[in-house]
């Protein structure tokens, strides 16, 4: 059943248990956004690189050492003494709310909640090799894992929970999963869900694999019968919740629905790191439950899937018993691993599969899990109702039902979280907007010159990539979805020819009619400005134009006809 603006359907739970994710950003090996990470995995793409010094392959997101901290309002001393990981998550976090078309600014004292999965405190690692004299006041906080939450609350002045989550690889999911149970209880109205994860000391590396957790060829062979650990992977992403209904009360784009999870942990085992079959079969079992669902309405799950020997194995057997059994006429359960395309992101790992399965499912389809040719001796994939896509392939139509997707990830010290999504309800579309008469400005603004050329060419590329919005949608986005910065631009043009033309003058720093540029004054009076323009700032017949074309204009005239209308004849 599908649904209409204003509404939440039965199929994507109650209105205060759903949750909607509003906005994404995400940078892995290859990727620096979710749209470029959508065409990573849909065409299979392998982003694992070897590194030239150690000789050892990981997923390696590049310009770790590139951070505007003035941006940010940090000075350069502490920014050398912030581990990269807390810079990675101001990033991510700014560009997922202006993705979720939210002013950051504007978030200031509300309840909004910050919850960051992290394990590795590698920066701390390459500081204390300092000894005494490397320790400042600022390395303090630069090296506390705490402060990747708490420095996004502090930027932004935020009022709601702000906390790290640490349960090994699955720290991030774990963290999404808070995040849900937070605005469910009314604690925080947004929220902000993340994993960072960055590979900077080679101790780190060097202890998994002295633990026997890293593939000797570094490939990640998810439910390969030659899997033999996994490959490191960096990046990190971050998401923006909101409950379903308020999603659709205040017209949000809504990328896809987490519809319900569950966490337990093994509570014993074979070891202290060895997955306990039984435990992710409850975990499973729980958030199906929750979610109201059967087995055969999940048509994917985005696995844990490290492509270890003894992993692999209690995981396919888990999914098999849960969601591979009466699925009927659904076929068999697809599964696949983003750790096969860029590695496995450890604490982050979490959230990136849930950015892939959200992308899965406004896509409708489903990408090749890389490495893999033929299943593991101890995964029959036919008799636990489970298939592996080698290849992208449409999601498994069932027609008149909305898709579902699950995403699994377990932590090496036995905490589980599987979480339920489903595709974003369907709205009424939005009338076009009306193309305005004569010229549309775009307005953008940066902390500094080289920025605001930065913002220039970044939007020069998304409309290279073939974006088709109108340059009045883009307009209005940059006047009332970013924030307002002191160096300023207006770029001018009739038409997309010249706004690019404009644009690219920008970009390159040349100069051109189309382009007025500009900064804001410290101290300068920011009260109501009057212009007396004279003659020549109208022409005839403006104002019918305006009536035809701008429905707010119109209403506006409307509105004081009938006010003046006792009055005049």
């Amino acid at each position: 059943m599908r649904t209409h603006e204003g509404t939440v359907s039965p199929e994507h739970g109650t209105g205060d248990e759903a949750v909607a994710v509003v906005g994404m950003a995400c940078r892995v090996a290859g990727a620096a956004s979710p749209r470029q990470f959508w065409d990573l995995l849909a065409s299979g793409t392998n982003a694992v690189t070897r590194d030239e010094r150690t000789g050892r392959r990981a997923g390696r997101v590049a310009d770790k050492d590139a951070f505007d901290a003035a941006f940010f309002g940090i000075s350069p001393r502490e920014a050398a003494a912030m581990d990269p990981q807390q810079r990675l998550m101001l990033e991510l976090t700014w560009e997922a709310l202006e993705e979720a078309r939210i002013v950051p600014a504007a978030l200031a004292t509300t309840r909004t909640g910050v919850f960051a999965g992290i394990i590795n405190d590698d920066y701390a690692t390459l500081v204390r090799r300092g000894g005494p004299a490397a320790a400042s006041g600022l390395t303090t906080t630069g090296l506390h894992r705490a402060m990747v939450a708490n420095r996004v609350s502090y930027l932004l002045g935020l009022r709601g929970p702000s906390l790290t989550v640490d349960c090994a690889q699955s720290s991030s999911l774990v963290a999404v999963h808070l995040a849900c149970e937070s605005l469910r209880r009314g604690e925080s109205t947004l929220a902000v869900a993340a994993g960072v994860n960055l590979i900077l000391a080679e101790e780190s590396t060097l202890a998994m694999e002295r633990m026997g957790a890293l593939s000797p060829d570094g490939r990640c062979h998810t439910f390969d019968a030659r899997a033999n650990g996994y490959v490191r992977g960096e990046g990190g992403a971050v998401v923006v919740l909101k409950r379903l209904a308020d999603a659709l009360a205040d017209g949000d784009r809504v990328h896809c629905v987490i519809r319900a999870g569950a966490v337990n942990n093994d509570g014993g085992g074979a070891s202290l790191t060895a997955p306990e079959q039984a435990a992710q079969e409850d975990v499973i079992r729980a958030a199906l439950r929750r979610a109201d669902l059967a087995p055969e309405d999940i048509g994917y799950v985005e696995l844990h899937g490290t492509g270890t020997p003894v992993g692999d194995p209690i995981e396919a057997a888990a999914l098999g018993a849960v969601l591979g059994a009466d699925r009927g006429s659904a076929g068999p359960l697809a599964v696949g691993s983003a750790k096969t395309n860029v590695g496995h992101l450890e604490g982050a790992a979490g959230i990136v599969g849930l950015v892939k399965a959200a992308l899965c499912l406004s896509h409708g389809s489903l990408p090749a899990t890389l490495h893999h040719r033929s299943a593991h001796p101890d995964i029959p994939l036919d008799r636990l109702g489970l298939t592996v896509p080698t290849a992208l392939v449409p999601w498994p139509a069932r027609p008149d039902r909305l898709r579902h997707a699950g995403v699994s990830s377990f932590g090496m010290g036995g905490t589980n979280c599987h979480l339920i999504l489903s595709e974003a309800p369907a709205t009424e579309p939005a009338a076009p907007a009306p193309e305005a008469p004569g010229t549309v400005p775009l307005m953008l603004s940066a902390r500094s010159e080289e920025g605001l050329r930065a913002q220039a060419a970044r939007l020069l590329e998304w409309w290279a990539a073939g974006e088709s919005w109108s340059p009045v949608d883009v307009g209005h986005a940059l006047a009332v979805t970013r924030s307002a910065f002191e160096r300023r631009a207006v770029v001018l043009g009739d038409d997309r020819v010249e706004l690019e033309s404009g644009l690219r003058a920008l970009a390159d720093g040349d100069d051109s009619a189309a382009v007025v540029r500009g900064r804001t004054v410290a101290g300068a009076d920011t009260g109501v400005v009057f212009v007396f323009p004279g003659q020549g700032a109208q022409w005839a017949g403006m104002g019918r134009e305006l009536l035809d074309c701008v429905p707010v204009f119109r209403r506006s005239v409307e509105a004081c006809e009938a006010a003046l209308a006792p009055f005049v004849d």
